[in-house]
């Protein structure tokens, strides 16, 4: 019988800082210009995605990936970077031995470190395209916000076979409401107004949203 999957947000999820955010000041600083944060408000989720990747129209994304990896070997050494309780969580599925999905609208470039780090088993996220000489063009198929991840994890856990009334989601914000819904056993982290809601409501769990280093990598 094929066991549940469980399926993890990362931003503010796993990792206690916004990926996208955090990569940025990483490649401002590494490239030596002067930049100002990306938008964060003013339009809708799925706008401000597109937005965020159109800053690396024309880049390399061979440069882009070896700069994760760079960026993610610096953070990961934080001794607040990482949420601990849905870390502890995802370790615990892996030793169940559930299959461990992120779900994210960061991109599998700078998820692709995490995931290797925490031993997940794939990715599912907002992919850059990339012209016929390896440039981002700057634009994306489709942001992995809201709507869009349950309707990912729809698909997958059909062609899979997979009761989604067996599996696992993890996230922190009224954007993760839809994934969430999707499968038997939602769980909230941190303190959502939204999300609180449909704890009290429904009875799903909320985890703390507590910060702590992760010094071990998961076992390949």
């Amino acid at each position: 019988m094929t066991k549940g999957i469980a399926f993890f947000d990362v931003d503010e999820t796993l990792l206690a800082e916004k990926s996208m955010l955090s990569f940025w000041k990483f490649w401002v600083r590494r490239q030596s210009f002067q930049a100002a944060q990306p938008r964060t408000s003013g339009a809708d989720r799925a706008q401000l995605n597109r937005e965020y990747f159109r800053l690396f129209a024309g880049v390399s994304s061979a440069a882009l990936e070896q700069a994760a990896w760079d960026w993610y070997a610096e953070y990961r050494q934080g001794d607040t970077a990482f949420l601990m309780d849905a870390l502890q969580e995802l370790d615990g599925h892996r030793q169940a031995g559930r299959d461990v999905l992120l779900v994210s609208g960061s991109s599998p470039v700078l998820l692709a470190p995490v995931a290797q780090d925490v031993g997940a088993d794939g990715i599912l996220a907002t992919e850059q395209i990339v012209d016929s000489q390896g440039v981002l063009t700057g634009e994306v198929r489709q942001p992995m916000i809201g709507p869009a991840k349950q309707s990912a994890v729809t698909t997958l856990l059909r062609d899979r076979g997979v009761d989604a009334r067996g599996c696992f989601a993890y996230g922190d914000d009224s954007s993760d409401l839809p994934l969430l819904s999707l499968v038997g056993t939602p769980v909230v982290v941190g303190g959502d107004p939204v999300l609180g809601e449909q704890v009290r409501s429904a009875g799903w769990r909320r985890l703390p949203a507590r910060p702590g280093p992760r010094r071990q990598r998961a076992p390949s």
